[in-house]
């Protein structure tokens, strides 16, 4: 059975999703940042598909097949799996779209050859794939900018085990978690 990894950008201060005004791509000076980016092209390309919420893989579909590097050449070969309960285009090659009941349609990607399912998306996709304890790793990156307010990636108590902890020059954690 293949593991879901949930990749989560966070706030300092825990917040998945910024308040209004504050821009939802919030990691500082990350293209400068070769370390980080070099993490995020081995995240990326690690994955057997990328699972994403339907607002998530809109935003993707319109940036990454534009683009090149090691993280964009990850983002492309790799099949994507969209959950959306309303039609979607997907301009994407390799793209499934599921509009079932999310835990059948996890569990049975779970069941499959292949790699690692890599989650990404927004804070309601995320939530949900929580609060039905879908995730089996967590890998979350945190960026040293607080919001104060916003959307939290958890929203009931949920006790999880460190496995990995690495820094990076422009001050971003990526922490990597797995439920005990």
């Amino acid at each position: 059975m293949r593991p879901l990894i949930l990749r989560y950008g966070l706030s300092l201060d825990g917040y998945g999703s910024p308040p209004a005004g504050v821009p939802e791509d919030f990691f500082l000076e990350y293209d400068e940042d070769e370390e980080f980016v070099a993490h995020m092209a081995e995240v990326l390309g690690s994955a057997g598909v990328h699972a994403m919420g339907s607002q998530a893989y809109r935003d993707m579909a319109g940036h990454w097949p534009f683009q090149d590097g090691p993280e964009a050449e990850a983002m492309n070969r790799i099949p994507k799996v969209v959950f959306s309960r309303r039609p979607i285009d997907t301009p994407w090659a390799t793209t499934t779209v599921c509009s079932g009941d999310l835990v059948t349609e996890v569990e049975a990607l779970k069941a499959q050859d292949g790699g690692p399912i890599l989650a990404h998306g927004g804070v309601r996709f995320a939530q949900s794939l929580v609060r039905a304890d879908l995730v089996d790793e967590y890998h979350l990156l945190v960026n040293p900018v607080a919001h104060g307010d916003g959307g939290p990636l958890f929203t009931e108590f949920t006790r999880l085990r460190l496995v990995d902890v690495k820094s990076f020059p422009k001050g971003n954690l990526a922490l990597t978690y797995t439920r005990p």
